[in-house]
């Protein structure tokens, strides 16, 4: 058993501490950011994305088929909407796109027409053998160029996917040939939207004052409601988890060299679920000298942060078990990680209002943030002075399809 190097383990807790100054430049700049985007998008680290969609009155009605495609698990559910807050999920097919010996659609030697073909077969479970006409809106969570509200190019992978034939090219077709091939030609690709796009429009169906949607799960983003992009009222998707003002420490820095995409994502790399558990890693693999990398999920992070089972954890994981006194240890760097994963989130939130002067509610979506009360307060604190609330949103992905495929049709 190695031993635990106690100073690598408490520099590291430095580290990863986030002041007060640091989180009120990580507002600025994002301000700074968001307004140089609206006039100059190039310039700006966040990509400024057009939705093509405003915000629902909340007097959509219709059954439509939402597909939600943001991770290795993909969602395909038939919903009834009626009036402001009103629905009811009539049925639901969900698939991973990996199983261990089996097929694996997110891995390069896949292929984009096998990986739609798949999504294509949950969506003729999900009908249950009707061939009735039905409008579809499609969450799609990846970065994307959006053509028009029922088109978008995949721009890039995220999430460490590397499906071929993909990037690039308009999903709404793929999708479309896809749905031909089954003979399931009555399924209207109607709207294609971002996760953070559905977040906020499903939000604002159920709540008044909705104006900021966020994904804090596997990845991260954030859109919000623009009252003047180019003289009209636009839902902006910024793609934030690309918002690359801010200072990385040395194992953000190592993660990034060792990720798929080098000097991209770089706010994603530092608060999402995705990340959270390998710079945990990282960490213990240079305080206990292991030649290995260990797996720490951002669940693990999130019981060793409250000091649930932290020692036994750590014992499982990193095959070390903590000595006295050392246990506090751990828990502070994993601790540490979070608040800091929290608190720059919320910063990012603060300088979408201080661009717009209005005073958003933000509705968030994702298992990091649904799971976890402790990362619901830390966000909750930091927003309190502003007077920003906070709400975690319902079948947000899903619910958000259905809506943009009413609003599609409307």
């Amino acid at each position: 058993m190695s031993e635990l190097n106690k100073i690598t383990l408490q520099n590291a807790i430095t580290e990863f501490e986030i002041t007060a100054n640091a989180l009120t430049d990580v507002r600025k700049n994002f301000t700074e950011e968001i307004e140089k985007g609206l006039e100059s998008p190039a310039e700006t680290s966040l990509k400024m994305l057009p939705s093509f969609l405003t915000l629902p009155t909340g007097d959509e009605s219709g059954t439509y088929l939402a597909l939600d495609f943001g991770g290795t698990n993909v969602r395909v559910l038939k919903i009834k909407i009626w009036k402001r807050g009103n629905y009811k999920i009539l049925k639901k097919t969900e698939s991973p796109l990996k199983t261990a010996g089996k097929f694996d659609f997110t891995a390069a030697t896949a292929t984009g027409e096998e990986l739609f073909d798949f999504i294509a077969k949950l969506i003729e479970l999900t009908l249950e053998g009707s061939t009735d006409e039905i409008y579809l809106g499609h969450t799609f969570s990846f970065p994307s160029e959006q053509l028009d509200l029922a088109n978008a190019k995949l721009i890039s992978w995220t999430k460490e996917f590397k499906t071929k034939g993909v990037e690039g090219e308009n999903v709404t077709e793929l999708l479309t040939k896809a749905l031909k091939k089954r003979n399931l030609d009555f399924v209207k690709p109607v709207a294609v939207i971002n996760d953070t796009v559905a977040t906020l429009i499903s939000s604002a169906y159920i709540r008044e004052n909705i104006l900021i949607g966020s994904i804090y799960a596997t990845g991260h983003n954030t859109c919000y409601f623009e009252p003047n992009y180019n003289g009209k009222e636009m839902i902006i998707n910024l793609e934030s988890g690309g918002f690359s003002k801010l200072e990385q420490n040395s194992y953000d820095k190592l993660l990034d060299e060792k990720s798929e995409k080098p000097g991209e994502q770089l706010l994603e790399k530092m608060v999402s679920g995705r990340y959270v558990g390998e710079l945990y890693s990282l960490v213990l693999q240079k305080a206990l000298n292991s030649e290995k990398l260990f797996d720490f999920s951002s669940l693990d992070l999130c019981n060793i942060a409250q000091n649930i089972d932290a020692a036994k954890i750590i014992e499982e994981k990193a095959e070390y078990a903590p000595k006295d006194g050392e246990t506090a240890l751990f828990v502070k760097l994993a601790a540490n990680i979070l608040t800091r994963s929290a608190s720059l989130v919320a910063a990012t939130f603060l300088g979408i209002y201080s661009h717009t002067k209005k005073l958003p509610a933000v509705a968030i979506d994702g298992s990091l943030y649904a799971k976890n009360p402790f990362l619901q307060d830390i966000i909750a604190d930091n927003l309190k002075e502003a007077d920003i609330k906070t709400f975690k949103a319902d079948e947000g992905s899903a619910l958000g399809a259905a809506i943009a495929a009413a609003l599609a049709v409307k």
